[in-house]
């Protein structure tokens, strides 16, 4: 196993011609596709990766320089996929994921055949014409909500960002992945991700685009999943689902996995 990949505990599993890679968002690891991947293992070769910073991966590792943009994920994924010698990938991202492949794709456009957006944004904070759904002085508050106590910003956010209260079996697993970040490495992700804006990239995205979006998510609004169908580059669709919350993949898998799947074998009609 090559250096990057035991960085990021990188698995793969299934058998299949056509290669599929798997990148969660914030707070959360590679365990939060849990319910995806039985269906993928008869079609697909299945990438798994821990991204940088995950409360599974070695703290040592995270470069506070290096990921503080995008850029550094992004990369990350050109060298796991250029590491197993993948030429081409359909690749599923969820939240900030999205745009790290977004930004990927446009880097190295040869490795990816289609991208699977799920809850992303370009931006997260509101703008004179554009509704990403934050003022700074909410993330301002958040953030001093992180300084403060970690662990109980961690139970109070669990529960705003699945939807659904704490005795849910996703609240709980999603507390956990957030409680085992380091308090000062989630800081700084977060800083990172709410500081993006990518509205300017967008259209140099060539490869086909799937946008999925839950109805009612406290990240991102609806609005901006019909952004960024009206923005990219390459061809796109998008489709809202009717479910709640900024993790749909681990609290709505009976709604959202044959979505998923669906996207992942359909291909946009021109």
């Amino acid at each position: 196993m090559g250096v990057i990949e035991q960085a990021h505990n990188v698995k793969i599993v299934g058998s299949g011609d056509k290669t599929i890679i798997l990148a969660h968002g914030f707070g959360t690891d590679q365990s939060v596709w849990k319910h995806l991947v039985p269906h993928l293992l008869e079609d697909y070769k299945v990438v798994l990766f821990d991204k940088m910073g995950a409360g599974t991966t070695n703290p040592e590792y995270f470069d506070f320089d290096r990921y503080a943009t995008l850029e550094g994920f992004a990369y990350d994924v050109i060298s796991i996929l250029e590491e197993l010698r993948v030429c081409s990938c359909i690749y599923v991202g969820h939240s900030v994921s999205t745009m790290i492949g977004v930004l990927a794709s446009i880097l190295r456009p040869d490795l990816f055949s289609k991208l699977v957006l799920i809850a992303g944004s370009p931006r997260y904070l509101n703008d004179a014409d554009y509704f990403g759904g934050f003022e700074q002085e909410d993330l301002d508050q958040l953030f001093e909500a992180m300084q403060s106590n970690y662990k109980a910003w961690c139970s109070g956010f669990a529960p705003l960002a699945i939807g659904g209260d704490m005795e849910s079996v996703a609240v709980q697993e999603f507390s956990r992945t957030l409680f085992n970040m380091r308090p000062d490495i989630a800081y700084s992700v977060l800083q990172t991700i709410f500081k993006i804006d990518m509205r300017n990239l967008l259209r140099h995205v060539t490869i086909p685009c799937h946008i999925i979006q839950s109805m009612k998510d406290l990240a991102v609004p609806v609005v901006v999943a019909e952004y960024l169908h009206q923005n990219l580059g390459g061809k796109s669709i998008v489709e809202v689902m009717s479910t709640d919350g900024h993790l749909p993949q681990l609290s709505s898998p009976d709604v959202v996995v044959p979505v998923i799947l669906r996207h992942i074998r359909c291909d946009i009609a021109m």
